[in-house]
């Protein structure tokens, strides 16, 4: 009987070590309120719109003890819609993330969807990704720093952090017999933390972008023959050939006051490639490149443990094509939020933008806030109320 009782102690010991070897994590945000614009079409709109100041997203985490330092790591992540419960990304089950890999004391290699050196570096100094949400994203996220678009067929690099640096790289196969650089994603980034100074920078290149980056959140094939970007401010450059991507930001912190300024300088090349995209229509035959620079800055403040007050400047200005004249974006933002407790927050949220100039479409450029309809005009405002929680 002692003998037997032993076994069965040392096999419960042991099932304990294999268990605290290996874990999965379930893990959510959800995000809903209510939202008021001045102008969507040409008229005011009052919603329940989800997924404002953070994508409402579910997911699972999980990594195993393989000894020596090394861990085998996985996250399979999906966005939802919980106004109507739908999937998001196009209706993809893992359509924010979906890689393996393994993590060693020097970094972690991965393979799958993923989010690429832009997304790692800047969207921690964004003040979408702060207390701003989507809807005051640069001129409808075109630099990523809100993470609106992913990279497939990802291989990814990021190491650990030495003496306040990390970095990372990113190399993304397009897939195509006989052409491998079509559809190809690359970025690199090296970003520093160390007391109150936050910085990054980071470059991230794409070939056929409608297609490879803007149109990879579908459960269907991207078509070359659709404008897969909804923004007017960049919906004619769809047929660019390839589009990059030079960002810099940084903040500093002073006590209960955060100063943030950062800026991304994005180039569509090769206009006109209909293999890649549409042109926006049949008077507008672009070539050539399109550039557009967008800054923003920024200032927070922590009045309490649990309340946080926002205000920000954006400008986004776009170059004439072909000889169209470009555009130009002004756009005020100011927040708050409120945390309930750790998991669990309430926030309010004010944007405003004014536009001037012609459009990519070739149009007169109207406001157009992100993950909105475009006013009729040249002047959009929105105010958002809503609550956060986190799981």
């Amino acid at each position: 009987m002692t003998k037997k009782l032993l076994v069965v102690v040392m096999l419960g010991a042991l099932s304990g070590v294999a268990q605290a070897q290996s874990s999965v994590t379930l893990y959510g945000i959800i995000d809903e309120g209510f939202l008021f614009s001045s102008n969507s079409a040409g008229g005011r709109q009052y919603a329940l719109q989800s997924s404002i100041l953070q994508a409402s997203r579910w997911g699972l985490r999980g990594a195993e003890d393989l000894g020596g330092g090394l861990k085998s790591i996985f996250v399979l992540e999906g966005g939802f819609d919980p106004s109507t419960g739908k999937l998001g990304q196009g209706g993809l089950l893992f359509g924010r993330q979906a890689y393996v890999g393994i993590s060693s004391p020097y970094g972690t290699v991965t393979l799958g969807r993923q989010y690429d050196s832009v997304v790692d570096f800047l969207g921690i100094l964004a003040v979408s990704n702060q207390w701003g949400g989507a809807i005051v994203d640069h001129a409808g996220d075109v630099d990523n720093f809100n993470n609106s678009a992913r990279t497939n067929n990802a291989i990814k690099f990021s190491s650990e952090q030495y003496a306040g640096f990390k970095f990372s790289a990113v190399y993304s196969l397009g897939g195509v017999a006989g052409d491998v650089s079509r559809n190809q994603v690359y970025s690199f980034g090296l970003g520093y933390q160390g007391g109150p100074l936050v910085a990054g920078v980071a470059y991230l290149n794409v070939r056929n972008p409608n297609v490879s980056f803007f149109g990879n959140s579908t459960s269907g094939t991207a078509s070359p023959a659709t404008a897969n970007i909804a923004s007017p401010i960049y919906s004619g450059f769809a047929s660019a050939h390839s589009y990059q991507n030079i960002a810099a930001g940084a903040a500093l912190t002073f006590g209960s006051a955060t100063f943030g300024a950062n800026f991304s300088n994005v180039t569509f090349n090769g206009l006109g490639d209909l293999s890649s995209g549409p042109n926006p229509s049949a008077n507008l035959h672009y070539s050539g490149k399109a550039i557009l620079n967008n800054a923003e800055v920024s200032f927070r403040y922590q009045v309490t443990s649990s309340t946080v007050l926002g205000v920000g400047y954006e400008h986004t200005n776009v170059s004439s094509v072909n000889g169209v004249d470009g555009s130009r974006y002004n756009q005020f933002e100011a927040g708050a939020d409120y945390f309930l407790s750790k998991r669990t927050d309430v926030y309010l949220i004010g944007v405003y933008q004014k536009a001037s100039g012609i459009n990519s479409r070739g149009a007169p450029a109207v406001a157009a806030l992100n993950l909105l309809t475009p006013s009729s005009n040249d002047k959009q405002g929105v105010v958002r109320v809503g609550i956060r929680h986190k799981f």
